[in-house]
């Protein structure tokens, strides 16, 4: 009886002792997954549409640079509407990817002398999905500029800054009603439109400059909470929205604006900028910290056909945190460089969701050349060399 009983204690510590090893196996496979899955980028990064052929007449104006497409690439961006996306600008973020494919870009300093883009895609991400990032933080100044794209921008970033006070983003997201509407916060989304990729550099870099998604997972949430082209409402997101006008560009003989060059912040020439006019391209190639600064999705340069210097008040750092915030309604001097040719201006917004209006000496509107528009927004005590 006694060697019975000794048989079945030990098969029943032998079972536990299976049972135990089973279920930390099963349970660490299962929390290996859960820990690992957003660390990789997710299969559908790769564009499963229908391929464009964009080598077909490019008859169709974009409505927000004035770049012509052809009439598929129309087809699919009238379904929708912009995408701003904070993109972040650390050297450890760099190279960048969707920058090339952006249609405008403002950059302006976030903290500490880092400048962050807002990346507005909409007619250059057209023909297929694009990988964007790393995405950062909001900022209210950004949402500000955001707020010309429609009364529900779609607004992309991951949390943001949310001390009391002036720089608080995600009160103003909020306030301004968009909050699980058209404010795509990454902490409300998460994965899979939302990833981390520890591999994608040759170099371990800190978790913040490791957030990406595409254009198409974000135009696939937008299209889920009833904000494709039209809101819930049945509003177009450009029934109130003024196009600026555009011009076909020319190159001239002798140009005088070969090089635009200045420094961000005094002292962090790692963020300082310079944009080498190039005549057989009528385009403006950026250099970013004395580097040729290039699209890791395609390895191109960052290029545009217009680079504008908005100058503004800066304020700031306003706190612990070192937010800054900007002038963004109300008018100020501005420097259009186009065409290997700069031209003296002035920019004026009279309120959040109104557009920003360039005017040159005589008060006319001025014309952007069809193309990539870079609006680098700066402290009128910079200095830029040209």
């Amino acid at each position: 009886m006694g060697n019975f009983l000794q048989s079945q204690k030990a098969k029943f510590i032998l079972g536990g002792v299976g049972l135990y090893l089973l279920t930390s196996g099963v349970s660490y496979f299962v929390f290996s997954a859960l820990i690992s899955t957003p660390v990789l980028s997710p299969a559908g990064v790769q564009d499963k549409r229908a391929k464009i052929d964009t080598s077909l007449p490019k008859t169709e104006e974009c409505p927000l640079n004035g770049g012509m497409y052809t009439k598929a690439e129309r087809e699919v961006w009238e379904k929708r509407r912009p995408l701003t996306v904070s993109i972040e600008n650390h050297e450890e973020a760099r190279p960048q990817s969707g920058l090339s494919k952006a249609d405008i870009v403002y950059e302006a300093i976030a903290e500490g002398g880092v400048t962050r883009f807002l990346s507005v895609f909409y007619c250059g991400v057209a023909a297929e999905e694009t990988q964007v990032g790393p995405v950062r933080s909001a900022r209210i100044y950004f949402m500000d500029w955001a707020s010309e794209y429609g009364e529900y921008p779609l607004y992309v970033h991951v949390g943001g800054a949310n001390k009391p006070g002036p720089a608080d983003a995600l009160g103003a997201v909020r306030k301004y009603g968009w909050e699980q509407y058209n404010d795509l916060n990454q902490f409300s989304i998460g994965f899979p439109t939302f990833w981390r990729d520890y591999e994608r550099f040759d170099r371990t870099v800190a978790t913040e400059h490791t957030m990406y998604s595409t254009t198409d997972k974000l135009w696939t949430v937008a299209e889920k909470r009833g904000l494709f082209a039209k809101d819930k409402k049945g509003n177009a997101w450009d029934e109130d929205f003024v196009k600026w006008p555009f011009v076909d560009g020319k190159a001239v003989e002798n140009p005088t604006a070969t090089k635009i060059s200045f420094p961000f912040w005094e002292g962090q020439t790692q963020y300082a900028v310079a944009w080498n006019y190039d005549s057989a391209s009528n385009s403006y190639k950026r250099e970013n910290g004395g580097q040729i600064h290039k699209d890791m999705n395609n390895d191109q340069q960052v290029s545009a056909a217009n680079v504008v210097i908005l100058y503004t008040k800066s304020k700031g750092p306003i706190d612990e945190l070192k937010h800054m915030l900007y002038d963004t309604i109300g008018s100020g001097k501005a420097l259009v460089f186009q065409n290997g040719n700069v031209i003296q201006a002035t920019w004026k917004k009279t309120t959040r969701s109104t557009r920003t209006r360039f005017t040159d000496a005589k008060g006319k509107e001025i014309s952007f050349v069809r193309g990539p528009i870079w609006i680098e927004v700066t402290d009128p005590t910079s200095k830029v060399t040209y």
